[in-house]
């Protein structure tokens, strides 16, 4: 079977940290097309993308270590 093929038929288990690397280039698609649409100015979109993409990335794990937070209290 083809390599691409047997790791989309059988998936890949990623539990805990190694996750996190796969949450990188979806954030960054989101802020690009989000910015392109947004930005008036062509040359403001570097670093507007790039602004918004480090908010999205500490947004997510701001809100992932406060529910681990949570967790462990109540647990």
């Amino acid at each position: 079977m083809n390599i691409l093929a047997n790791f989309l038929y059988n998936g890949l288990d990623l539990a805990g940290i190694p996750r996190f690397p796969f949450m990188l280039p979806l954030c960054l698609s989101i802020a690009i097309v989000y910015k392109t649409a947004r930005c008036n100015n062509l040359k403001e979109l570097p670093v507007a993308t790039l602004i918004l993409w480090v908010t999205i990335v500490l947004g997510m794990v701001g809100v992932g270590v406060g529910l681990w937070a949570v967790f462990s209290i109540l647990a």
